[in-house]
């Protein structure tokens, strides 16, 4: 299967959504510039390979590998039934991006299936994303590696979300993470891997969060994240999906793919709170995560 005309591939490139073609046995024969823009991956990294050698391993939002496992695309060939959904496809940098999928089988002059097309779609919160980045840069409230908010700002902002559930019962929770093993990387690998480590966590909370939710960088290899109007049930969901996201995904190093897992106190804010015992209590979940094998949520 070739794209036999150059007019095709400007319309392809031109294009704001990803979309690349596969072959019947899934191996990838065009990827288009915004394919590149949102993936982080070349066209000449990818053309060529098949979804198998876990380029882009899609996951689902339980972090499940969809490119071993139930993989929407080759339903499409197998089925020939055009289908949509969404997931998390795996940046070059590392961390997950959710994007909404729409997948169409591709036929020939006979009507027999010889691959299929994916067009696929940021669905981050960018601009809001943008948005908060410029507003915190104006007052200095910007952590500069990670560009999530730092700790004086999550502070106030803490501050302002016990105040608002004292008036107006509104709920929030707070999930206080911690990056697992990470003096070991810094130590094996150097610091600016180390800080590679960090922009990867940060974007991997930040591009999977709600838009009224806040992530910020409490310090080293520490983050905290403010869940509006959540049930205890709906914190765990959240923290257990970003829990997943980090895990199912990797850093590439040369040619080794470099596991990071992180660690998850989460907790309600309650109403005789005030701001150091939420956050005492918070801390003293995320350390349970800890000492019970890291890579994992727990919730009080």
């Amino acid at each position: 299967m070739i794209l036999d005309s150059d007019a095709y591939s400007r319309i392809f490139d031109n294009l704001h959504d990803g979309l690349y073609l596969v072959s019947r046995d899934r191996t990838i024969q065009y990827w288009n510039r915004a394919a590149e823009k949102i993936s982080g991956y070349t066209a000449a990294e990818v053309v060529g390979k098949s979804c198998s050698d876990s380029i882009l391993t899609h996951v689902d939002n339980n972090g499940n590998n969809l490119c071993t496992g139930i993989c929407p695309l080759a339903n499409t060939i197998v089925e020939g039934i055009a289908c949509e959904t969404e997931i998390f496809l795996h940046h070059k940098n590392g961390h997950r991006v959710p994007v909404s999928v729409r997948i169409s089988p591709l036929t020939d002059a006979s009507g027999g299936i010889i691959g299929a097309v994916e067009i696929f779609s940021d669905i981050s919160n960018i601009k809001s994303i943008e948005l908060r980045i410029k507003e915190l840069e104006k007052l200095a409230l910007l952590d500069n590696l990670t560009k999530l908010a730092n700790r004086h700002y999550i502070e106030s902002e803490l501050l302002v979300r016990i105040e608002e559930q004292r008036r107006f019962n509104i709920p929030f929770g707070i999930l206080f993470i911690d990056i697992d093993h990470f003096k070991k990387f810094n130590d094996t690998y150097g610091h600016d891997f180390g800080d590679r480590v960090l922009k990867f966590v940060a974007e991997t909370l930040s591009k999977n969060s709600r838009p009224f939710d806040v992530f910020g960088r409490w310090g080293g290899e520490e983050f905290t994240g403010i869940m509006r109007n959540v049930s205890l049930q709906q914190l765990e969901q959240l923290g257990n999906r970003a829990l997943a996201l980090v895990d199912s995904s990797y850093i590439l190093l040369e040619n080794a793919k470099l596991q990071v897992s992180i660690s998850i106190g989460a907790t309600l804010v309650r109403d005789s709170d005030t701001l150091p015992t939420l956050l005492k209590r918070a801390d003293t979940l995320l350390y349970e995560s800890k000492r019970a094998g890291r890579n994992r949520l727990t919730i009080g």
